[in-house]
């Protein structure tokens, strides 16, 4: 099968197909995005994710929309995932049967009636209204673009990668039964290349708000082997400027089995210039199964503490854990032979 085959395969199960569009652009390394252009690109693999971790509310939750472009044929997905953190408990939603439409300046996401749609201006609200959420995300720092422009290799394909990495959160939160007020801060993704995620290519990602003020960004790719393939973080000031963290390591250490059998790293041990810190899951069972685009992934929230620039600091976020695709016997649509 080959890669924008794969690619198709990945995202194709109870998504909606639209034809007759442009065949994607092929990756340029060279071509580097613009930090506040969020729009949606001509581009084999793209998503927009919203995740963050909402102390006040004993909750956190993940909102994604996924785009894949076959060949000229357009493939969409959506998700949102909600942890209920007082009661143990974790909602998973997929959204892949209804029309999907994007526009830009200003951002325009949506599936259905599930939206993500930016006021004009750059520093501008977003309104984000999909199944249980219904919140409203003013950004308060610039977006930026993650050194070195991207994650992933040629081997595993390649996305370009930007973000706002703090935006304060007011609104609502369907969690069960019970509506949730929302205060906090999130993060918000945007990617897009030719790489084909839980097949070519598998990463362990953290987005984490610091005590200081900063942010912190945190990569490392995986190849079909398992092989760590690229390490990447950015450090983005108080004041919003994204800078490469240097000598960085990520150390794996607690692991957990999930019901599925696959196996995700909860534990680890980051270290770098000027930063060394411990980071672990705030609740193990995060596991998604996704039939609208045949990867199994753990999404959840995470905390840590350590040091950066010799000052003591602690991190609060969201963790991302690609476990692989799913086997036929779990929904998907690939020959994975059944665990």
């Amino acid at each position: 099968m080959d890669k924008l085959r794969l690619a198709a395969a990945l995202m194709v199960s109870g998504t909606l197909l639209t034809a007759c569009v442009p065949a994607p652009l092929a990756f340029d390394p060279a071509q580097m995005p613009v930090a506040n252009d969020l729009g949606a690109r001509n581009a084999g693999t793209e998503w927009w994710y919203v995740s963050g971790v909402l102390p006040e509310a004993g909750l956190a939750f993940h909102w994604a929309q996924f785009k894949v472009n076959y060949r000229g044929v357009l493939y969409h997905a959506s998700h949102v995932a909600i942890t209920d953190l007082r009661n143990d408990k974790l909602y998973f939603v997929e959204n892949g049967n209804q029309t999907a439409t994007f526009g830009f300046p200003p951002l325009r996401v949506s599936q259905g009636d599930w939206k993500l749609a930016q006021q004009a201006g750059d520093d501008a609200p977003f309104g984000l209204s999909a199944g249980p959420l219904n919140l409203t995300l003013t950004p308060t720092r610039n977006p930026v673009v993650h050194p070195p422009g991207y994650s992933g290799t040629a081997e595993t394909g390649r996305m370009y990668y930007q973000s706002v990495t703090r935006l304060d959160v007011d609104g609502t939160v369907q969690v069960g039964e019970e509506t949730r007020q929302a205060r906090g801060q999130v993060w918000l993704d945007h990617q897009w290349g030719d790489q084909q995620p839980g097949a070519a290519a598998r990463w362990d990602w953290f987005g984490l708000h610091l005590s200081d003020g900063s942010d912190l960004m945190l990569y490392r790719v995986r190849n079909a082997r398992n092989e760590v393939v690229q390490v990447t973080g950015s450090h983005v000031s108080p004041e919003g400027v994204a800078r490469q963290v240097r000598n960085l390591t990520m150390t794996p250490g607690r692991v957990w089995t999930s019901p599925s059998g696959r196996e995700y790293t909860l534990g680890w041990t980051v270290s770098g210039e000027n930063l060394a810190l411990e980071l672990g899951s705030l609740r193990d069972d995060q596991e998604l199964l996704s039939k609208t685009t045949s990867v199994a992934y753990w999404e959840g929230p995470v905390s840590g503490a350590g040091t950066m620039n010799g000052q003591v600091i602690t991190a609060s976020g969201m963790g991302e854990f690609v476990g692989g695709a799913l086997t036929r016997a779990e929904g998907g649509l690939l020959s994975v032979p059944a665990r």
